[in-house]
């Protein structure tokens, strides 16, 4: 999976699971202070990305995340694990 198909798949959890307008969503959008996602709204992505995320995904990568690119940017190593 590439990191164009990945943001494209975050998209779409924050569209149809947080219900977040995609005209809103960057890959510099500001989960907390624009998008006004919280911890519980976190563990939930991570959730949901683990539909498509091969293998278990340790949460302390994302404790630096800030921006939708963030999220891409935690969850692509998950995708190249075989």
């Amino acid at each position: 999976m590439t990191k164009d198909e990945l943001y494209t798949k975050v998209t779409d959890i924050l569209v149809q699971e947080f219900e977040v307008p995609s005209d809103k969503i960057s890959p510099q959008t500001l989960l907390v202070d624009e998008l006004d996602l919280d911890s519980i709204d976190f563990v939930d992505m991570v959730s949901k990305a683990r539909d498509f995320i091969p293998g278990k995904i340790n949460p302390e990568s994302f404790k630096t995340v800030r921006t939708v690119q963030d999220v891409v940017d935690a969850l692509f190593p998950y995708t190249q694990a075989q």
